[in-house]
């Protein structure tokens, strides 16, 4: 493409940073938005224009780390910490039972275990031959100081961040017991990453840059005639832009089916073909569904990212079906009738009430068990939603394929030929590993990756056999395969993109105009 060619092609966001800077300046985001006024969006376009002329360069990439104060640690700012509260309130009232003091404080167990635990090692807390928390009298730990410290800066940080460059070891150390990536509902601080991508102009540029002062063009030309201009006769002064009267119009489509809408079909299609009916249920559930009926006990670090988005009102579930609660509560405190130990703890039926999002498609298994037929083949497609970063294989709300096969016969084989008939005949994979994972609920368990010729290996789901923990208190005394598969990864390979978010984009042109595989 000639010079002149070129600079007729250019949009105004080029133009006046090429107007602006030499090719020895570096240049990031923040730089033009401080000195052009730019918005974000129109730097990083400008950049990425001006990337694919040639007439920029990436120079670097620096990351960096932030520290944001959630909700949660805000109130911990204000009305102190779990172990500050536990603290003062045992000074005032003496000894106690660690669940008299989750209700007097109105705290969940397993976060007042959590307190004491971290306390008792500390020394200033112990619990004596009852059973009782008591304060030993020592002071306060540099750990708590210094927690106290970083949750008041950050509360009065106008962005409410911390910068992890700016923090010193040991407030580096306390705010990384603070801080989560995901899963960040009952976090004091979220973490947010970002990179900084520094830039600068090309020799091309330079010569570009003539031609534009050359033509007296800056940048500031007008687009687009408005009401306004005509009536103050500002227009007679201005300098508009030139119009490409050969660029093609958009393609016009007539109504037609969403591509991922089909490949959805295709799925149920193809799993109904087999034999599986389909089940489906509500995306507000309970922690009992979602949950405690898979085993999971209330206090395991594995709940963190299942927990994410709760009902504000009503909060609670006014019952659990019995004899499913009875039952499941039984398996965590003793085991019940399944054979295992339990988890050994006081199981909650307040909390078990509790109403959040669906995180999970796996609670659509542990409705089905109360009910299947045996043997018996199952599946559902569910929309499920978890604190993530968003990326191009994650997004905060997706769909899940899920499965359950009930049987006296069925086996780890059986799955195995399960998971690659989504990972070859459905999603187009010819690169399959099978990985060993863990999830409180099936034993064995395994994960399925495959191999997307851009991005990668990745995840495409879990599975597993499972635990009698989970069968047996719904009344199911068979083996039961399990599985739960990302459904938008699976078309992710399927229709040949490259990033999740394209299958949600408002244009959907170019999703139509891969080769779907399927």
């Amino acid at each position: 493409m000639d010079i002149q060619t070129l600079i007729k092609n250019l949009h105004p966001l080029e133009i006046r940073v090429l107007r602006s800077y030499k090719p020895a300046v570096e240049l990031t985001s923040e730089k033009l938005q401080k000195e052009l006024s730019y918005k974000e969006g129109h730097a990083n376009q400008a950049f990425s224009w001006l990337s694919g002329k040639e007439l920029a360069v990436v120079v670097r990439k620096e990351p960096h780390t932030f520290y944001e104060i959630t909700e949660l640690g805000k109130t911990f700012a204000e009305q102190g910490t779990v172990e500050q509260r536990i603290i003062s309130f045992l000074k005032t009232s003496g000894p106690a039972f660690l669940p008299q003091i989750a209700q007097s404080l109105s705290i969940d167990n397993k976060d007042v275990g959590s307190a004491f635990g971290n306390l008792s090692k500390e020394g200033i807390l112990a619990m004596d031959a009852e059973k009782k928390a008591s304060h030993t009298g020592k002071e306060n730990t540099s750990r708590i100081v210094i927690i106290d410290a970083l949750l008041k800066k950050a509360l009065s940080s106008p962005d409410g961040m911390l910068n992890h460059s700016d923090l010193n070891a040991q407030e580096i150390e306390a705010i990384s017991t603070l801080a989560k990536k995901r899963g960040a509902a009952d976090a004091a601080f979220r973490i947010v990453e970002r990179e900084t991508v520094v830039y600068a102009l090309t020799k091309e540029a330079l010569e570009v840059e003539k031609a534009l002062e050359t033509a007296g063009i800056t940048g500031d030309e007008i687009g687009s005639l408005t009401s306004k201009m005509l009536a103050t006769g500002e227009w007679k002064n201005a300098s508009f832009r030139g119009y490409n009267i050969s660029v093609p119009p958009a393609r016009i489509i007539p109504g037609r089916t969403n591509p991922y809408v089909s490949f959805l079909e295709s799925v149920k299609d193809k799993l109904c073909s087999l034999g599986f009916e389909e089940f489906d249920g509500p995306l507000v559930e309970t922690e009992f569904w979602n949950s405690d009926a898979l085993f999971m006990p209330q206090f395991h670090a594995a709940r963190d990212i299942h927990d994410a988005y709760s009902v504000k009102n009503p909060t609670h579930a006014k019952s659990i079906e019995e004899p499913f609660l009875s039952n499941v509560a039984a398996a965590h405190m003793n085991g019940g009738n399944t054979g295992s130990r339990g988890w050994n703890y006081q199981f909650d039926k307040d909390f078990t009430r509790r109403l959040i999002l669906r995180s999970q498609g796996t609670v659509l298994s542990a409705h089905q068990l109360a009910k299947a037929k045996i043997p018996g083949k199952y599946f559902g497609i569910a929309r499920c939603f978890r604190y993530d970063k968003v990326d191009a294989t994650h997004l905060s709300d997706f769909y899940q394929t899920e499965g359950i096969v009930l049987g006296d016969e069925v086996n780890l084989k059986t799955l195995l030929g399960f998971l690659e008939m989504f990972a070859v005949e459905i999603a187009g994979a010819t690169d399959v590993k099978y990985v060993p994972g863990y999830f409180p609920f099936t034993e064995p368990s395994i994960e399925v990756h495959i191999k997307h010729p851009v991005l990668g290996w990745f995840e495409l789901g879990g599975s597993g056999i499972f635990r009698p923990e989970v069968t047996k208190p719904m009344g199911i005394d068979v083996p039961v395969l399990a599985w739960g598969i990302g459904i938008d990864r699976m078309a992710l390979m399927a229709l040949g993109l490259n990033d999740l978010r394209e299958l949600f984009s408002s244009d959907i042109e170019q999703v139509r105009l891969r080769k779907a595989r399927y």
